[in-house]
Order: structure tokens, then C-alpha cells, then sequence
């Protein structure tokens, strides 16, 4: 029992998770009514808890670098922290990293458990929030030219047109949340794998190890949050930025899907290293971040001046007070859960 109550602070994330960022899955074709909500959602909550349990250990490495949480008491703070930060964007509709808020709540424990920070993991964490909107926005403004000429090229009639955006937008959301749980379920279960209690189970299809086991649970969580309560930030992502078209939605998710890939495919990894290329770090990156680039990298090359600098500057704060907001309720719920509570955290 105990165990299912310290693993109630993933599940919330988890939930948390899905209200929030299946909005970078599916916005863009909600938003522009191209995708109907309950369609948008069968789809996200399917594939999430696929790319949690198939590809979801190449991030979940580098975050545990950042700080190895010994005690599951530890864990249940750090992920409840994540939580409660994640869902206060939430209620002002706004999409927020999970990324960088358990990387706050999990330096909150760094400091309170006087452990050390490894920055070399914390950069490259850093380091790809920062590259992931720029990257994301070029992929977009490539794949706008291009899809621009070819349909100008081609001139595939309105009918057909509708038609193959609506499919197209929901092969390629199912990419999309594929990826988003593959990358981010390091975000939510990730703090729980060393300490996770689960014993391998065998399955008719082979032996699932208690990581898998809690990355499933997780991808469930996010699943229920996604029904429940992503509709408002799904309206938030597709429509009020900047108006898009059905064209340019597709785009977005495309883009963003595919930065989300590159940062947590392990066979990418090793398929590059095998001949000698540089690799790409495996990393929990932003998908918000990842979608919000590409609209804007959209909006730019547009000209810019139907984009809503001010939301944008709204978003932008969140991101920023994210981190330190995890950060502080971390150390401040440690020192509670352990002084007053007794439970230990490391």
C-alpha cells in the first residue's frame, strides 16, 4: 500500500503531463478543426503509452545523471513538486516543460540532500532546450517551402486536399505522441526507476522488467490526462499564437515530432556513432518548445505580424519561472515530508 502511495505522485504527473503537452501533439489540428478532440485523444493516449514502453529508457539515462534519487520518498516529492508545477500552468492554460520542471524538483533535492549536481548533464539538458525551438523551427520553414511549391506545382484539388491534411494530421500526431512519450516519460516515471518496486514479470511475448512496468503505469496516467483535461491547451497551441491553416498545422506537428525523435531514439544514437558521426544527445527536451518553434519559425518567414507577441512573452515567463518554482517546492516539501513526517528522502 505504501508503495502506491508514493508512486501517487507519479501518477499525478503523469496526468499532469498528458493535460499538458498532448496539446503539442495535437493543437495545431484541433486548433484548426481539422481533428476532432476525441479522435486527437484515442490517438495521443495510444501511441503515448507505446513510446513510453518501447523507446522510453534513452532519456531516462541522462536524467538519472543529474541526480541518482536514492529514497522513494525522495521520488515521491520530486515528482508531486513537477506535478504541482506543471498543473498551475495548466489552470492558466498555458504549456509548460515537464522537462525543465523536474529538472528543477530534482536539483531542489541536490541541494537538500547535499548531493551533487553533474553539469555536465544538467548543459546538455540546458543546452537542448535551447537548441530544440531553433531546430524545430527550421525543419518547419523547410518543410513549409517545400510543401508550398509542390502544391503550387501540382495543384491537387480542395476536396482531395481536406481529405489527405485530415489523414495526414493524424499519421503523423500518432508520430508525434510516439515520440513525445518515448522522449518524456523519463520526465515523469524517470526519478522512480532507481528505487522502482517492481519484479519482472513474464509475458507470453517475453520478460517485462519492473522499468517497463512503471514507464506502462506512467503512459496510462498521462493517457487519463490527456481525456480529461488537455482540450483547453490543445486550444491554446493551435489557434492563439498564430491562425493556422491545415497545411501549416501538419507542418508543426511534423517538425516538432521529428526534433522529439532525434533526441531519444538510442538506435539513431548508435546507428551515427557506428560511423563515426557526431551523435545526438539523448535527453528529456521541451516539447513545448519544440511546437512553439516551429509555429514561430512558421510565423516569421510569414512576415510575422499576425503572431501574438504577447502570449508568446506569457509562455516564455512560464518556462523560465517553471524551473525555480519546482525547485524551491522540492527543497521546502523535503524538508517537510522528512522533519515533520519522518519519512526518509535520501
Amino acid at each position: 500500500m505504501s508503495v502506491i502511495f508514493f508512486l501517487s505522485s507519479g501518477l499525478f504527473l503523469g496526468w499532469s503531463f498528458g493535460a499538458n503537452n498532448a496539446g503539442n501533439v495535437f493543437g495545431t489540428a484541433v486548433g484548426s478543426k481539422m481533428v476532432s478532440f476525441k479522435v486527437a485523444a484515442t490517438v495521443t493516449s495510444v501511441f503515448l503509452i507505446l513510446g513510453s514502453a518501447v523507446s522510453g529508457a534513452g532519456a531516462t539515462l541522462t536524467l538519472g545523471k543529474l541526480g541518482s534519487i536514492n529514497e522513494i520518498g525522495g521520488s515521491f516529492i520530486v515528482a508531486l513538486a513537477a506535478a504541482v508545477t506543471i498543473f498551475w500552468n495548466t489552470k492558466m492554460n498555458l504549456p509548460v516543460s515537464t522537462s525543465q520542471s523536474i529538472v528543477g524538483a530534482i536539483i531542489g533535492w541536490n541541494f537538500f540532500s547535499g548531493s551533487l549536481t553533474d553539469y555536465e548533464s544538467l548543459m546538455k539538458i540546458v543546452s537542448s532546450w535551447m537548441m530544440a525551438p531553433v531546430i524545430s523551427a527550421c525543419f518547419a520553414v523547410v518543410m513549409y517551402i517545400i510543401i508550398k511549391r509542390l502544391l503550387e506545382k501540382y495543384k491537387i484539388h480542395i476536396l482531395f486536399l481536406d481529405f489527405y491534411n485530415r489523414i495526414g494530421l493524424i499519421v503523423v500526431g500518432g508520430f508525434g505522441a510516439y515520440s513525445l512519450g518515448a522522449n518524456n516519460i523519463a520526465n515523469v516515471m524517470g526519478v522512480f526507476v532507481p528505487v522502482a518496486p517492481f519484479r519482472p514479470i513474464e509475458t507470453y511475448f517475453g520478460t517485462l522488467s519492473g522499468t517497463e512496468q512503471l514507464f506502462i503505469v506512467g503512459g496510462i496516467a498521462m493517457a487519463v490526462g490527456v481525456f480529461t483535461y488537455s482540450a483547453k491547451i490543445m486550444q491554446t497551441v493551435g489557434h492563439s499564437i498564430i491562425p493556422l491553416s491545415p497545411v501549416t498545422a501538419l507542418i508543426v506537428v511534423l517538425s516538432s515530432s521529428t526534433v522529439l525523435f532525434l533526441f531519444s531514439s538510442q538506435n539513431l544514437e548508435l546507428f551515427l556513432i557506428s560511423r563515426g558521426l557526431p551523435s545526438i544527445p539523448l535527453v528529456p527536451i521541451s516539447s513545448p518548445q519544440a511546437v512553439v518553434g516551429a509555429i514561430i519559425g512558421i510565423g516569421l518567414y510569414k512576415g510575422g505580424t499576425r503572431m501574438n507577441y504577447r502570449l508568446l512573452g506569457k509562455i516564455a515567463s512560464g518556462w523560465l519561472i517553471a524551473p525555480v518554482l519546482a525547485c524551491i517546492i522540492s527543497f521546502i516539501s523535503l524538508f517537510i515530508i522528512q522533519n515533520v513526517f519522518n519519512q526518509q528522502v535520501y
